[in-house]
C-alpha cells in the first residue's frame, strides 16, 4: 500500500518525453554495438559494414516496436492519449506531420509482421526487420542467400540484442505512478 504512495505521479505529457527520450538515448548509445555486432557475426561469409552512425531504420524499426507493446501496457484510453502525444513529438523530430509519420510507423509494422508471419513475436519481428532493412541477405552463405532467408542462428542472437531496447515498462511502474 505505501509503495503506491511513495511513487513518483507523471503525466501522459511526462511519460511520452521520457518514453521518447529514454528510446533515443538507448538506440543512439547502442547502436555502435549493434553495427559492430551484425559486422563482426560469424552467420556472414562477408562483413555488411554497416557504419556505426547508419541507425535510421534501426531506429524506426525499435519504435515501432515499442509502440507495439506500449497499447499492452495501459488501458486502451490512456495507451491512446500517449501514443497520440508520442506520435506528435516523434513527428517533430522526424520533421514530418503527424498523419506522415503515423503512415511511416504503419508501413514498417506491417513490413515488419509481414517478413514475420505466421509468428506474432514482436521482438522476433524487429529482428527480421532490421535484417530486412539492412538488406544482409546478400552477406550470408550461398544456402541462405539463395532462400533469401535469415540465417536462424543470426536471428536467435539478434533477438537477444533487440530486447534490450524493448521498454521496460515493469520497472518504470515500480517507480512512477500515473495522474
Amino acid at each position: 500500500m505505501f509503495g503506491t504512495l511513495l511513487k513518483k505521479k507523471v503525466s501522459d505529457e511526462k511519460l511520452a518525453n521520457v518514453f521518447i527520450n529514454g528510446l533515443f538515448s538507448s538506440i543512439d548509445n547502442g547502436f555502435p554495438i549493434v553495427a559492430e555486432f551484425i559486422n563482426d557475426d560469424n552467420a556472414f561469409v562477408l562483413s555488411p559494414n554497416i557504419p556505426q552512425n547508419n541507425n535510421y531504420e534501426f531506429s524506426l524499426i525499435i519504435i515501432v516496436g515499442n509502440l507495439s507493446f506500449l497499447e499492452s501496457a495501459f488501458d486502451p484510453d490512456q495507451a491512446s492519449r500517449v501514443e497520440l502525444l508520442v506520435y506528435s513529438k516523434l513527428a517533430k523530430a522526424y520533421e514530418m506531420t503527424i498523419s506522415e509519420f503515423k503512415q511511416l510507423v504503419k508501413d514498417y509494422k506491417r513490413l515488419i509482421c509481414r517478413l514475420n508471419h505466421p509468428s506474432r513475436n514482436m521482438v522476433y519481428a524487429m529482428s527480421k526487420g532490421i535484417f530486412d532493412k539492412y538488406a544482409l541477405y546478400n552477406f550470408q552463405d550461398e544456402y541462405f542467400k539463395r532462400m533469401q532467408s535469415p540465417n536462424p542462428l543470426f536471428l536467435k542472437r539478434m533477438d537477444e540484442i533487440v530486447e534490450n531496447f524493448v521498454w521496460d515498462w515493469d520497472a518504470f511502474f515500480k517507480k512512477y505512478r500515473l495522474d
